[in-house]
C-alpha cells in the first residue's frame, strides 16, 4: 500500500494541526492558571483565545458538510 503525497498532507494537516491547537489550549489554561485569572478571567482568555481556533475546525466542518 502506497500512500499519495495528498494522503499524506491530508493525514499531517489534520493530526499536527489538532496536537497543535491542543497545544495552544494547553498554554491558555497554564496562562490563565499562572495569572490566577479566576473563572471570570479564564472564561474571557479561553473565548477570545480559543475563538480562532473554532473558527478554523468550523471552516473544514463546512466544508465536509457542503462537499467542497
Amino acid at each position: 500500500m502506497t500512500i499519495t503525497d495528498e494522503q499524506l498532507s491530508t493525514w499531517g494537516l489534520t493530526i499536527g494541526l489538532t496536537l497543535f491547537i491542543g497545544y495552544m489550549l494547553f498554554i491558555v489554561w497554564d496562562l490563565a492558571r499562572r495569572s490566577k485569572a479566576g473563572r471570570l478571567g479564564t472564561f474571557v482568555l479561553f473565548f477570545v483565545l480559543a475563538f480562532g481556533m473554532f473558527g478554523f475546525m468550523m471552516k473544514s466542518v463546512i466544508q465536509w458538510i457542503l462537499g467542497l
